[in-house]
């Protein structure tokens, strides 16, 4: 099916070919009555007609050698497109570098450029606004599926081990210990097991005998049972007094010796190697793996419910953000200046810095057509006007001729 630019190059062709097939009969024509009837007039017709068969041939001829050979012959200098196509090509990609994409003619209309006017009208609209989040939600659904669950795990794995290996946990525990005392939270633990501690050796008086008798079985013969009693009830009275007095000794040397344990962490090379060796032991991608899976699994999960559910949080921050935006854009005029010179700079660069891609890419597209879909590309952009020249040539042709004629008739005979 012929497009309309096929349809109106042939209508424009049969017009100039029907022009110059009617000079050809009215020349006929004049030389006949001329050989019958010969007239003044008919000179002036004739000569008009004859010239303006030499337009149009002459016409003819150039239009069409710049697409093809005239009537087949391979004229030199003929099918100038579909033989100068490569040359064609590089001086079109020149042309358009030089001419179109230079700073002093991207400069006027970058400047021009406002962007966030339009991506601000735009999402004003509440349909827009939809538009988007849905597309964004789209995309991370897509991310999400298509990441590689063994290497997300493995990643996970890897710089978690790298991260808890930066940790300095001598230092962590020093300070726990240190904010543990401060906070007497020791205290507190001492209070609580103390009681439990009495109450246990309440009941090993049995046991306490029980050991005598294996170790000293002569003296436990003689006084098992009043020496284990005398010893628990000593031993709880001990805890006993603990309990009771909040300055008692023991009390103070637990604080004290917690205090210089944590000091002896921070600087003891001992406690350095240990905690290097725990590091090393424990934290490694190996042992993590199991923890990353279900890290993995469990953010994933998460993610992917979210994202299907209209009603959650995910959701809403999504549209809240998209909606914050779209007042930022439109009432912060900082914003706007700030975002469209960003945007202009960057354009601007991107143009000139690509100048020569763009002119490699013009000359490779047209090299790589055929001489012949070139030839018949361009004849159908602009070989209607081409026919107006094989028109005019008809015409102007004709008129220099009559002109001729004349002067020749006023002037010489």
């Amino acid at each position: 099916m012929r497009t309309e630019k096929e349809k109106q190059l042939r209508k424009h062709k049969r017009i100039a070919t029907g022009l110059f097939f009617l000079m050809a009969v009215v020349y006929g024509l004049m030389v006949y009555l001329r050989h019958i009837s010969p007239q003044t007039w008919m000179g002036y017709v004739e000569a008009f007609s004859e010239a303006g068969m030499v337009g149009a041939l002459a016409d003819w001829f150039a239009v069409t050698a710049l697409f093809r050979h005239p009537l087949g012959i391979p004229i030199p200098h003929t099918n100038l497109i579909e033989r100068k196509k490569n040359d064609l090509g590089r001086n079109l990609g020149s042309f358009v570098k030089t001419n179109f994409l230079s700073p002093k003619n991207i400069r006027p209309y970058i400047e021009k450029l406002d962007v966030i006017k339009f991506v601000s009208d735009w999402l004003n609209k509440p349909s827009s606004r939809e538009v988007l989040g849905a597309e964004i939600l789209n995309l991370m659904k897509k991310i999400i599926h298509d990441l590689d669950d063994e290497e997300v795990r493995g990643f996970l794995a890897r710089k978690g081990s790298e991260i808890l290996k930066t940790i300095d946990y001598q230092k962590i525990t020093s300070s726990g210990i240190h904010y543990l005392v401060e906070k007497g939270e020791h205290i507190k633990l001492l209070e609580t097991i103390l009681p439990q501690l009495r109450e246990y050796v309440e009941e090993s008086e049995q046991m306490i005998r029980e050991r005598i008798s294996e170790n000293k079985p002569f003296i436990a013969f003689l006084a098992g049972k009043r020496i284990s009693r005398e010893m628990t009830d000593g031993i709880a009275k001990f805890i006993e007094e603990i309990e009771q007095d909040k300055n008692h000794f023991v009390r103070q040397k637990l604080t004290e010796n917690l205090e210089n344990f944590a000091k002896d962490l921070l600087i003891s090379t001992n406690w350095e190697e240990k905690f290097m060796q725990l590091k090393t032991d424990l934290i490694s991608p190996e042992n993590l793996s199991e923890y990353a899976d279900d890290a993995w699994e469990s953010v994933k999960k998460m993610l992917e419910e979210n994202l299907e559910n209209p009603n959650s949080g995910l959701h809403h921050y999504l549209n809240k953000n998209i909606q914050k935006l779209s007042e930022s854009l439109e009432n912060d005029e900082e914003l706007k200046l700030r975002l469209n010179k960003w945007i202009r700079h960057f354009l601007y660069r991107m143009i000139l810095k690509n100048s020569e891609e763009v002119q490699t890419l013009i000359s490779k597209t047209v090299a790589g057509w055929e001489g012949k879909e070139l030839s018949n590309k361009l004849e159908l952009e602009v070989g209607k006007d081409l026919q107006f020249i094989r028109i005019n040539g008809t015409l102007v042709g004709g008129l220099v001729g009559l002109v001729i004629h004349t002067v020749t008739q006023l002037f010489i005979s």
